[in-house]
């Protein structure tokens, strides 16, 4: 199975980038969703995960809240947080 993650930052988050840093070196492809330049993309976020805080990652249909390569290798085992 090919994993596919959808990753929300923002443009001066440290966590994003070690988050997406980990992604690449982990081979998992994503794409990135940055809320500081799209507040409505931020909107959805909230109202979806309730969360206001970024990273905030969709891997395989789970979601996983900032820098937590744990939260990312349970997800890629199919398990949920």
């Amino acid at each position: 199975m090919t994993s596919q993650a959808t990753v929300y930052v923002s443009s001066t988050c440290p966590y994003c980038t070690m988050m997406t840093n980990y992604l690449e070196e982990q081979k998992i492809t994503y794409e990135t969703i940055n809320v500081s330049r799209d507040p409505e993309a931020g909107k959805h976020l909230v109202k979806t995960t309730g969360q206001m805080g970024v990273p905030q990652t969709k891997l395989n249909d789970v979601w996983i809240l900032g820098f937590d390569p744990e939260g990312v290798q349970k997800a890629l085992r199919g398990e949920s947080q």
